[in-house]
């Protein structure tokens, strides 16, 4: 039920985080306040393919 996905940083487009989701509930893409070590700040991260 639940899947593994990454996030990416909208800045740098690194992708830092992996996290899972319940696809059934949440269709749509996550998108999450994180920091980035690339970037050295907090951007939002967004689910990537």
């Amino acid at each position: 039920m639940r899947d593994i996905i990454a996030l990416a940083c909208n800045e740098c487009k690194r992708r830092n985080y992996s996290t899972t989701k319940n696809k059934k509930k949440t269709t749509e893409r996550l998108e999450m306040k994180k920091f980035c070590p690339a970037c050295r700040a907090h951007t939002t991260h967004r689910e990537t393919k």
